[in-house]
């Protein structure tokens, strides 16, 4: 029996009517990586979804009307059931991800600078992302001991964590720019690894440690700078083009995937460390049409994986490469419902 059949098998809700185990889904009509389907929330917000070392659970952010007026951190696990809130329940959290012992949690969170949720962006300026006053948190996996690991007066936040657990790369404002930089888990040893003007950030690190993928926008013209400087100044940032990077875990090496004018952004590698996999609206760089795609890391071979005609990000593989998880709008129950999906990853396609 498949997973998603498993799951399906036994679907339950929980005390307010809300579905709490997985549903199997059928892929799409090109979606041949996928052996099977689940999907996992279905109700409000969720997104970030990311597993822990052993596969068996998922630190994700999640906002619901009636809940939390912003975005907090849960667990669950891979086959659903209850949610747990690991986050303090005040301001706004994101980018949420487990030690690779399993031993600890890392996310970012307002809390500090304000218990009250922070404004949403104003989108007079143009689509834009709001750069709020994050700051990094260790916490244990049930959400107790909350320490603050990385605090500088601005955006600090997209914390990951090496595969052997040495180090923790995030990106930060804290030299006046976008940047992505890298520290011991004990905040010890911090090191700016980009120095470009422009957005670097969303980093991931390979599996065996020795290169970092993330997303970036480097201005390419004196007004498109003024502009990303005139939004910095606001805590904001234009999202509109982004492209994929590699570079070594020490910043060297930088190496560019894609240049197709889209926002290309949260990149993973898959599991042998020969591709990428990350979300694009390439087909329509003015949509909020995202799939998923694959390449390899010298920007050859490109592979769309889903065709979803809706909003599609976020994917990250199990170290064993066998399930694929990601946020998509597909099966929403209304505008703006992105649940987390559960795939069984096929990866020696047939002939």
């Amino acid at each position: 029996m498949t997973l998603a059949a498993a799951l399906g098998a036994t679907a339950c809700a929980n005390a307010n009517g809300e579905q709490t185990t997985g549903v199997a889904r059928d892929p799409l009509p090109g979606e041949r990586r996928f052996a099977s389907l689940t999907q996992l929330t279905f109700e409000g917000e969720n997104a970030e979804a990311y597993f822990s070392s052993d596969g068996e659970r998922l630190i994700f952010q999640r906002r619901r009307e009636g809940e939390y007026e912003c975005d907090q951190i849960f667990t669950i696990g891979i086959e659903g059931g209850e949610r747990n809130l690991v986050s303090t329940g005040l301001g706004r959290t994101t980018c949420a991800y487990f030690f690779p012992d399993n031993s600890r949690i890392v996310y970012s969170s307002t809390h500090l600078a304000s218990g009250e949720c922070p404004a949403p962006p104003d989108m007079r300026r143009g689509y834009v992302w709001a750069l709020y006053d994050y700051d990094i948190y260790t916490a244990r996996p049930d959400g107790s001991d909350v320490q603050a690991i990385f605090s500088s007066p601005g955006y600090d936040a997209e914390a990951t964590i090496s595969p052997d657990g040495s180090r923790i790369v995030f990106t930060s404002t804290r030299d006046g720019d976008l940047d992505i930089y890298s520290m011991n888990p004990d905040r010890s040893d911090v090191r700016q690894l980009t120095d470009e003007p422009g957005y670097d950030g969303g980093p991931f690190f390979s599996p065996d440690g020795s290169k970092i993928v993330y997303r970036a926008r480097y201005p390419e013209s004196e007004e498109e700078l003024a502009d990303y400087q005139a939004l910095l100044a606001d805590n904001l940032v234009r999202p509109g083009v982004l492209d994929i990077y590699v570079m070594d875990a020490d910043g060297s090496n930088r190496v560019r995937l894609t240049d197709n004018g889209a926002a290309n952004f949260a990149p993973f590698f898959h599991p042998r460390g020969e591709k990428v996999i990350f979300a694009s609206n390439l087909h329509d760089p003015d949509s909020r049409n995202f799939d998923l795609f694959m390449i390899n890391l010298d920007g050859t071979g490109l592979e769309q994986v889903t065709f979803s005609e809706e909003f599609e990000s976020f994917p990250m593989f199990t170290p064993d490469g066998r399930h694929l998880v990601f946020a998509s709008n597909r099966h929403g129950s209304h505008e703006g419902n992105t649940n987390l999906f559960i795939a069984e990853w096929i990866d020696e396609l047939p002939e």
